[in-house]
């Protein structure tokens, strides 16, 4: 599906009134409602709204592509806009947006929204052609521009990508894969990245996307066979196998963005480990790739909590819900199931809570081992969740099961995963003729089995480790208390998204899992919290307050971190924090260490892991917390203000 077959003349303007996000929204909805291919604007409109509020739709390098999918769309079509001044969308990199596409799809259409996103996220890398886009004096020379374009990236359509035959010389010689979280933007922006990077030094490339409407431009065997060196830019699993014996330069998929010429170069040289399939063994080659134990270790964790978020978000506010609508007169001991309201929010939220646990270790497997450890990493959690060991299961004891806990999720998501790698070696030794039923049927019934014996046996001694700890947090007090806010608020504002932050997140929501949870752990969430909230809303305060510490640009930002800020976003103070970060880091990291410590002084608790200032009704003690969130945010605002000199005129 070509852009310039989707782009209707009436639905173009080379000159945007807007001056605001809101504006530069409802300017593009009434362009593609000129299309005639909208039969409702107003509904069309809720949904690019709704799609803005997950995250926003400005992809960095001055373009913005908001898009929906809606039964409001007849017909998928395109609308453009250019602001030559530039406006503010939003970007995460902090820059004016220039160029505006807003995609249409019908509902039920197989992906064409994504489809168009990732042409259009395709052709816009290229620097110079959004600088003509821009600069179009006509409306027949902007499609002309964006034609040419197409034609060029995607000669003739060819939905064959590679001959079915083809001499070794006319084959490839660096392969690639790309792949982010989403599949969407950044996928597509590093394959454009690492192609153009290779054409311009005259070497041959083919990259594969691993993105959200599938696999395109798939590798083929013939392709891997010859290839000199493949690349493999991912923030995801990708099928690694079928590079087994091959060299391979496994990196960051931003990398892939911005480090396209390096990588062009090392694999042009030969500098990259050969690839093992063994697990074992692509754990040394990992290190060779400057990568540590450490890093797959976070790899790893972050793989499971990523998938765990959701259940945690989710049902963690709809349970904070249950509370605030409950009435805790009618029976104390009941509270959050005492209304029928109450209980239905309680249940659904715990169902979906219930679900941490095992998502969290299944998701650390299967990263680990890939699908085959899935299975085993999900039992192992519900296992060390649950708390069984062979006293209560074969009742050699009447004590109940004493839950392991976060920690026991995290030792069945690795032990799982390393355990489905054990079997896989101890497999290979069989038939190949038995290769089809070892996925299916080997790993699922050993693996299982391995992990229920494994998990029973250490539940007893993590489940006590587990109680010691939360017996700990309950008995701490005064000072102790204010200390452990100050610290875990500070990890939030080291990194701003990094390992200390998320260490520091996960810690605070792994307390919310505590059965029976007191004040004591609800107030570590909101230390959590309120440190993740300060960062952005110092510097909103500072861009405000301290205007000749900042560029134009960087007011302009700062004006979008009061929303971040409020709504719990840590990352919006990402911008200044790499631009400038031996000032802006040290006057974060104090705003964020005080408030954390002034939100455990005050008695503060969150029963909801995220949603900032909109779960403000479900936080115990919510005018303190108000109280110490606008502290640390001034405090840290004003430092900023001292720490950074004034710009010169």
């Amino acid at each position: 599906m070509r852009i310039v077959d989707l782009i209707n003349k009436n639905s173009i303007s080379l000159n945007l009134n807007s001056n605001n996000k809101q504006d530069v929204i409802d300017e593009l909805v009434d362009l593609v409602y000129k299309s005639g291919n909208l039969n409702d604007k107003n509904e069309y409109k809720e949904a690019i709204l709704a799609r803005e509020e997950l995250s926003t739709t400005a992809i960095g390098e001055g373009v913005a592509i908001p898009h929906a999918k809606n039964k409001s769309v007849n017909k998928a079509t395109l609308a453009a806009g250019i602001s030559k001044e530039g406006i503010d969308y939003e970007a995460f990199d902090g820059s004016l947006s220039h160029l505006y596409f807003m995609i249409a799809a019908p509902d039920g259409a197989n992906d064409t929204h994504l489809e168009v996103l990732s042409r259009l996220s395709t052709i816009l890398m290229d620097e110079e052609f959004r600088k003509k886009l821009i600069n179009s004096i006509s409306i027949e020379e902007f499609l002309s521009l964006i034609d040419e374009k197409e034609k060029e990236k995607f000669p003739e359509e060819r939905k064959e990508e590679v001959p079915m035959k083809q001499n070794n010389s006319e084959l490839p010689k660096v392969l690639a894969v790309t792949a982010c979280p989403t599949g969407i933007a950044h996928t597509f922006m590093a394959a454009e990245s690492l192609t153009q990077k290779a054409n311009s030094k005259g070497i041959s490339i083919k990259v594969e996307t691993n993105g959200s409407a599938g696999i395109k431009n798939a590798l083929t065997k013939e392709e891997i066979e010859n290839a000199t060196c493949i690349i493999v830019a991912a923030d995801k699993n990708v099928e690694m196998s079928r590079f087994n014996g091959k060299k391979v330069i496994i990196t960051k998929v931003a990398d892939g963005i911005h480090k396209a010429d390096e990588l062009i170069d090392r694999a042009i040289n030969g500098d990259a480990p050969i690839y093992q399939s063994s697990k074992s063994e692509s754990i040394e080659e990992s290190l060779n790739e400057k990568e540590s134990i450490g890093r797959q270790f976070y790899k790893h964790l972050m793989n499971g909590v990523s998938h765990m978020l959701p259940f945690v978000v989710g049902g963690g506010i709809l349970i904070a819900l249950a509370f605030l609508l409950d009435d805790y007169s009618i029976n104390p001991a009941n509270f959050g199931m005492n209304t029928p309201i109450a209980a239905f929010f309680k249940t659904v939220g715990g169902q979906a809570f219930g679900f941490m646990l095992p998502v969290l270790a299944g998701y650390i497997a299967m990263s680990i081992a890939d699908r085959p450890g899935l299975a085993v990493g999900f039992v192992g959690g519900i296992i060390a969740s649950s708390g069984y060991t062979f006293s209560n299961i074969m009742n050699f004891s009447e004590a109940s099961p004493v839950s392991a806990g976060f920690i026991g999720a995290l030792l069945a998501g690795f032990i799982g995963g390393y355990l489905v790698l054990l079997l896989r070696k101890l497999f290979d030794k069989l038939p190949q003729s038995l290769e089809g039923i070892k996925p299916v049927l080997l790993y699922p019934v050993f693996g299982i089995l391995l992990i229920g014996l494994i998990m029973v046996s250490i539940n007893p001694i993590v489940g006590s480790i587990n109680t010691a700890l939360n017996n700990f947090l309950a008995s701490m007090s005064g000072t102790s208390k204010i200390f452990l806010g100050a610290i875990l608020g500070a990890m939030m504002a080291i990194d701003m998204g990094g390992p200390f932050n998320k260490a520091a997140y996960v810690f605070g929501t792994a307390q919310l899992t505590v059965v029976n949870a007191g004040p004591e752990q609800f107030g570590i969430m909101a230390a959590v919290m309120i440190g993740g909230m300060v960062p952005p809303l110092a510097i909103a305060l500072a861009t405000t307050f301290f205007k000749n510490r900042f560029t134009e640009s960087e007011r302009k930002s700062g004006i979008v971190n009061y929303v971040m800020g409020l709504s719990f976003i840590t990352e919006g103070a990402i911008p200044f924090a790499a631009a400038d970060p031996l000032h802006v880091l040290p006057a974060c990291v104090v705003g964020s260490g005080l408030a954390g410590a002034l939100s455990m002084a005050f008695g503060c608790g969150l029963r909801a892991p995220h949603g900032g200032i909109f779960v403000l009704p479900t936080i115990i003690n919510p005018l303190m917390y108000l109280v110490a969130l606008i502290i640390g945010a001034v405090v840290g605002a004003v430092l900023l203000g001292i720490l950074k000199k004034p710009l010169e005129k």
